[in-house]
């Protein structure tokens, strides 16, 4: 299994930037494809962003397009999520996942794809 911490997340006013990070530990982090996941207090779990094992595939939540982007570091075991264009209802909490191969790249829509699971950052953005 894997291990997920991630970090980064802050308070920030709207139009600012934040990079979250997300470590990975345990079984080999290039035999998954990763994720990043948000719940705000009150709502259901939203899919953000997706990337295949390689990093050559991305997805995205219509809500994030042109604002954010997601990256790996497979030499790092890290994976990234530069957030740029903050609004305030991107506030919430940010969680990191990993998906065991299936020959395809789950969407942000299918949280369900996803094994394992990290903690979360907060990421609170101002108007």
């Amino acid at each position: 299994q894997v291990q997920l911490v991630e970090s980064g997340g802050g308070s920030v006013q709207a139009g600012g930037s934040l990079r979250l990070s997300c470590a990975a530990s345990g079984s080999t982090y290039m035999s998954y494809c990763m994720g990043w996941f948000r719940q705000a207090p009150g709502k259901e779990r939203e899919g953000v962003a997706t990337i295949s094992i390689g990093g050559g595939s991305t997805y995205y939540a219509d809500s994030v397009k042109g604002r954010f982007t997601i990256s790996r570091d497979n030499a790092k075991n890290t994976l990234y999520l530069q957030m740029n264009s903050l609004k305030p209802e991107d506030t919430a909490m940010y969680y990191c996942a990993a998906a065991r191969a299936m020959g395809w790249v789950p969407r942000p829509s299918a949280p369900g794809n996803f094994d394992y699971w990290g903690q979360g950052t907060q990421v609170t953005v101002s108007s």
